[in-house]
């Protein structure tokens, strides 16, 4: 059992409300739009693990730390991550090869700034965008996901939000 921090599109931004509803989880994934290479250094202090995928406005100083994709297993469960990735039935179509190469049970994206989860019964796998922890951006509330993988499946999902983007 594996319990996961999901966050995205952070654009620079940390706050002590991240860090408080991250405390706790095994393993934080962050899928793109750090915004600053400080973010991924307050975030690897939060968990024995971190995961995280460079976002299109991410500079250098985290494209040296964070590649473009993240494939990897937790739990039986394989994992896709990537910034820019749509969701189902919109794909980017740099995510569809990815898809398909990869046949991941879980598929994570941000860079929309939308909060989503969706089942693709197509592709046989959950999409997950956690929206934005960030404060910049056309979103109103900041937000972030919580979840447990156990034995291949995603449990507890939780919606978390953060408090207003400007407040």
């Amino acid at each position: 059992m594996t319990r996961i921090g999901l966050l995205s599109d952070t654009h620079g931004y940390f706050d002590e409300r991240i860090a408080h509803h991250l405390r706790g989880c095994d393993e934080i994934w962050h899928a793109g739009d750090f915004g600053d290479a400080r973010v991924v250094d307050e975030l690897l202090g939060l968990a024995p693990h971190f995961r995280g995928v460079y976002g299109n406005i991410d500079g250098t100083d985290v494209r040296r730390t964070q590649p473009l994709v993240q494939d990897f297993e937790v739990e039986g469960l394989r994992v896709l991550i990537t910034h820019i990735g749509g969701y189902p039935g919109h794909y980017a179509p740099a995510a569809r090869p990815l898809l398909d190469a990869t046949r991941p049970g879980l598929f994570v994206t941000g860079h929309s700034h939308i909060l989503r989860v969706m089942p693709d019964p197509r592709r046989q796998l959950l999409h997950l965008n956690p929206g934005a922890a960030g404060r910049h951006g056309f979103h109103l509330v900041r937000t972030l996901l919580r979840f447990t993988i156990e034995a291949g499946k995603v449990i507890d999902l939780q919606a978390v939000e953060l408090g207003k983007r400007a407040g």
